[in-house]
C-alpha cells in the first residue's frame, strides 16, 4: 500500500536540473528514502528516462560498501556517464561516505548531471546544507505524514482517524501498523534508541538524563509560552535539578537540528517586530511527543494546535505566534493569535478553538483578530463539524477537517 506523497515528489519535479544538490531533510523515519529510492525513481522511470541514466545508491546496502570510500565514489559516478543526456544521481544515506561534501561539489562540475541525496539527522542536518555546500545546496524538508496523506490509507473515517491520528501521529510505518500496542512500542523504541541517541552522539551530550528531561518537559507543555529560564526554574522546582539555562538553550537548539522539535517566535502585528522571548515549540510527530510522557495528557486542544502549525509549515508558510498589545483601564496588556502564517507576500491569521459553543465563546476567540486592522484573511479553525462561513467581520470559521484535508483550504 503507498502513501500519496505527491506533494513532495512535485518538489523534487520542480527542482529538476535547477544546478543544485536536491537535499531531502527531516526527522527520521519520516519517508525521505522511500520518496527517493521508490517514489522519484519510479516517476523517472514512467518520464522514460533510461536507467542506467539513474544512478541510484544506498550506501546503508552492503552490496555499495565499497562506494562508502569518497574517491571510488567519485570515479564509479564519473565511470557511469557515458554521454551527454541528463543523469539522475540518488544517493540516499550520504552521510555514511566520508568527505561526501567534496565529492557533490566536485560533481556538480558536470553539466549533465543532476543530484539528489538524503542524510541522516545525526550527521546531516539543515545547517550542514550551507555549510558544506556553499550556497549550491537546495534543502527540501519533509515532514511526517499530513492528515490527508494519513487519511489516504487509513480504514476507518475521519474521526476515528483524527483520533488515531492525535495519539500515534504520522510516521509512515506507524500509520500501516494495525496493532495498537505494536504502534506505541515502536514509537517508544524510536524515541530513545534513534531520535534521543541521534543528538547525544552528533552533541557529544555526557548527560543524556538532562536531556531527556528536557524532552518531557517541552512534551507536557505544547504551544506554551517558554524560555531556557522558565525551564531552568521547572527542573529546580519539580525535580530538584540545577541546570544553567545556556545549557538548556544548547539542547533545545541540538532538538531543533534534528528536527524533533520546532519554535515558533512571537511577533507584534502591530509594532511589526519580533520578540525574542518568550516562544513556543511544537512538535514534528505526536506520537513522538505522545510517547516521551508514555502516551498521556493526549489532549486534543494542544494537539490540534499542533497540528494546525505542521500544516501551515507544510505548505510552506513561515509561521511565527501573534501579539496584538492593547491598553485596558490604562493599562497594556497582549492578546496573542495563535498563529501568523506568511508566504511571500501573502500573509494570514489563524486562531485553534477547539470549540465555539456561544456566542461569548466566539467573541473570545475573535478579540484578537477584530484589532487588526488590515486586510489580510482571518481564520478560525474549530474542531465543531460546522460547515465554513464568512461572518459579518470578514473572520472566515472553518473546521479543522476542511482546513486539513482541501489543500486549497486557505484560499476560501
Amino acid at each position: 500500500m503507498e502513501i500519496d506523497r505527491s506533494y513532495y515528489l512535485n518538489k523534487l519535479i520542480k527542482a529538476e536540473n535547477d544546478k543544485l544538490i536536491k537535499v531531502i531533510t527531516g526527522i527520521r523515519r519520516c519517508g525521505k528514502s522511500y520518496l527517493l529510492n521508490e517514489i522519484f525513481y519510479h516517476y523517472l522511470l514512467n518520464k522514460n528516462v533510461k536507467e542506467n541514466h539513474i544512478i541510484k545508491i544506498a550506501f546503508d546496502d552492503a552490496d555499495f560498501e565499497e562506494l562508502r570510500n569518497s574517491q571510488n565514489l567519485s570515479k564509479y559516478i564519473k565511470s557511469q556517464i557515458k554521454d551527454k543526456e541528463i543523469y539522475y544521481c540518488l544517493l540516499d544515506e550520504i552521510q555514511l561516505v566520508p568527505n561526501f561534501e567534496t565529492v557533490l561539489n566536485g560533481l556538480l562540475r558536470i553539466k549533465n548531471i543532476d543530484i539528489y541525496v538524503t542524510g541522516s539527522n545525526s550527521k546531516f542536518l539543515s545547517s550542514d546544507i550551507i555549510t558544506e555546500f556553499r550556497g549550491r545546496g537546495e534543502e527540501i524538508k519533509m515532514y511526517p505524514l499530513s492528515f490527508a496523506e494519513f487519511m489516504s490509507v487509513y480504514k476507518g473515517d475521519k474521526m476515528d482517524g483524527w483520533l488515531d491520528y492525535c495519539t500515534y501521529g504520522g510516521l509512515p510505518l506507524v500509520v500501516l501498523m494495525n496493532d495498537e500496542e505494536r504502534k506505541m512500542n515502536y514509537l517508544k523504541d524510536q524515541q530513545l534508541n534513534v531520535y534521543i541517541n541521534d543528538v547525544i552522539e552528533r552533541n557529544n551530550i555526557k548527560n543524556d538524563i538532562e536531556l531527556i528531561n528536557l524532552v518531557n518537559i517541552i512534551s507536557s507543555s505544547i504551544g506554551s509560552l517558554s524560555n531556557p529560564k522558565k525551564i531552568a526554574d521547572t527542573f529546580k522546582g519539580n525535580m530538584g535539578i540545577t541546570i544553567d539555562p545556556k545549557t538548556i538553550s544548547l539542547y533545545l537548539k541540538y532538538l531543533e537540528e534534528a528536527f524533533i522539535i520546532e519554535k515558533a517566535t512571537r511577533y507584534d502585528v502591530k509594532g511589526r517586530k519580533y520578540l525574542l522571548t518568550p516562544y513556543k515549540f511544537y512538535f514534528s510527530d505526536l506520537g513522538i511527543r505522545n510517547s516521551f510522557i508514555n502516551f498521556r495528557q493526549v489532549e486534543e486542544t494542544h494537539i490540534m494546535e499542533n497540528i494546525i502549525y505542521l500544516e501551515l509549515k507544510r505548505r510552506g508558510y513561515n509561521v511565527d505566534v501573534g501579539i496584538v498589545p492593547i491598553k485596558s483601564n490604562n493599562n497594556y496588556k497582549q492578546l496573542e493569535i495563535d498563529f501568523v502564517a506568511n508566504k511571500g507576500n501573502n500573509k494570514i491569521y489563524i486562531q485553534s478553538a477547539f470549540s465555539i459553543a456561544d456566542d461569548a465563546k466566539k467573541a473570545q476567540e475573535q478579540q484578537s483578530l477584530l484589532r487588526i486592522k488590515d486586510s489580510f484573511k482571518k481564520y478560525v479553525i474549530v474542531k465543531d463539524y460546522i460547515k465554513t462561513t464568512r461572518d459579518e467581520n470578514g473572520i472566515i470559521i472553518m473546521n479543522i477537517f476542511d482546513f486539513l484535508l482541501d489543500k486549497n483550504s486557505l484560499d476560501y
